[in-house]
């Protein structure tokens, strides 16, 4: 009788190792926060608001455009910040006149000191017509080309009008059909869900491309849109996950909110409380 317990105990866990061996093999995802979620507080005392960020949990931040005039020593000086608080900046958001031919060059050193990987267009400017839309995405290629060998990626920032028809066709689709596979589409999930769209679907019609997202939740209604909290909108939000890291490449995930019936730190908290709640 010992002795086929014992057997039994040996093939329950033989049985269970290879499960145990994958999930301990499982990729960590890290949440970040965009920090243009709290940007009047950054604007006041970056040092205390990036500190506040990182002792809430959030593990990694996304500098908005304003850090494009920083020196190189202030970026010095905030690497050192994050550094000691172990947080880290994997992308930043730019105009579109950092993807110049000049102007790619001070991104790249600010990036490069900050550690970023991305150096993401987050406003493309005044477009028209698909054409237009095509030159941006001529504009993302070249840039491209510059990074790769320095280790560092080109991305893109969607916004409504990229998901709203135009001639047809959604300039989306434009972008991401005449870039290469290497420009991130970095997805802002509330953007779609105001245009109508299906979040889960662009994923998965761009496998691999979708490495970092916006987890911006939208709702439809007066007082509502982009004012609800994280968790709180229309977004699937189990779905998009799922797309997200098993079709659309995902390397890390930021929240961000565009204001709240709360204060912005606040908001900022109880969008990572119910980050949290939904990983559980």
């Amino acid at each position: 009788m010992i002795r086929a317990t014992s057997r039994r105990s040996f093939l329950t866990t033989a049985a269970a190792a290879p499960m145990a061996f994958a999930a301990s093999r499982q990729k960590h995802i890290p949440i970040g926060l965009e920090l243009y979620s709290v940007r009047e507080d950054l604007a006041k005392d970056l040092t205390g608001t990036v500190t506040a960020v990182a002792k809430m949990g959030y593990e990694v931040v996304e500098f908005y455009a304003p850090y494009y005039s920083w020196t190189t020593d202030r970026a010095k000086e905030v690497r050192k910040l994050m550094d000691d608080l172990g947080i880290r900046c994997h992308s930043t958001h730019n105009n579109a006149n950092s993807f110049t031919p000049e102007g790619l060059q001070k991104g790249i050193e600010l990036n490069k000191i900050l550690g970023s990987k991305y150096i993401v267009m987050a406003s493309s400017g005044k477009v028209e017509g698909l054409d237009g839309w095509k030159s941006v995405a001529d504009t993302l290629a070249r840039a491209s080309e510059s990074l790769k060998p320095l280790g560092l990626r080109a991305g893109y920032h969607n916004h409504l009008v990229e998901f709203k028809p135009l001639q047809g066709k959604r300039p989306m689709e434009v972008l991401a059909a005449n870039t290469p596979k290497d420009v991130m589409l970095q997805f802002d999930v509330g953007t779609c869900l105001e245009a109508g769209d299906d979040p889960v679907a662009w994923i998965k019609a761009n496998p691999g491309r979708i490495n970092s997202l916006h987890l911006k939740d939208w709702a439809p209604g007066e007082g509502k849109g982009f004012q609800v909290l994280f968790g709180e909108g229309a977004g699937e939000w189990t779905k998009v996950l799922s797309a997200a890291e098993k079709t659309g490449g995902a390397e890390f995930y930021l929240i961000e909110q565009e204001g709240s019936r709360y204060p912005p730190l606040e908001t900022a908290k109880r969008c990572l409380d119910n980050w949290k709640k939904l990983r559980a």
